[in-house]
């Protein structure tokens, strides 16, 4: 990972910041694109093991996953770039627009525009929770997983706290004999 530029993974997250709007869920097929399909800096398996820690943990997803992402990549210089780079363009996006915005806000062209960013905002959730699903989703037990997960979600109204914890204990116990391979080499 010495080839890793700051400057690089600044401007990915720079840029991550500045286009994705709906946080976390909805920069992950960018964030995905970038690291993993064209610069292969990340594994898939490694990406989605970061996603589903930040996930789990409490914080902002985006800002989380840009610290985890860029810890792995540079260590403690890696992860306050990233984190920089993806807050940047919010705090000066929202220092810029909030007044104006709060006088506007009942006008019917800027609702208009927000409900159209909403539901652009919705398909790239789902888009990301897609691609994931086809890349997690690849055995008996994650469809049991997915499938207790919805089941929880739709019909008991569990806390997503509850299903990622319980999700954890149950991935640990099924998986706790099978031997994994930590060489990154």
């Amino acid at each position: 990972m010495e080839n890793i530029k700051l400057r690089d993974l600044f401007k990915i997250f720079l840029e991550v910041g500045g286009f994705t709007f709906g946080g976390g869920y909805a920069m992950l097929p960018l964030l995905e694109t970038e690291l993993v399909e064209e610069r292969e800096w990340l594994s898939n398996e490694e990406f989605l093991d970061i996603f589903a820690i930040v996930q789990g943990i409490p914080g902002i997803i985006a800002i989380n996953s840009a610290l985890f992402i860029g810890y792995k990549l540079k260590g403690v210089l890696g992860a306050l770039t990233a984190v920089t780079g993806i807050s940047l363009p919010s705090i000066v996006i929202i220092s810029l627009i909030t007044e104006p915005l709060l006088n506007l806000q009942h006008n019917q062209y800027i609702s208009g525009i927000f409900m159209g960013i909403r539901v652009c905002v919705v398909v790239l959730i789902f888009w990301a929770g897609f691609k994931m699903g086809k890349k997690a989703i690849i055995e008996a037990k994650s469809i049991l997983y997915t499938v207790g997960m919805l089941v929880g979600i739709l019909y008991f109204d569990l806390s997503p706290i509850i299903l990622i914890a319980a999700a954890g204990i149950i991935g640990l116990i099924v998986n706790r004999d099978k031997e994994y391979n930590n060489d990154t080499t």
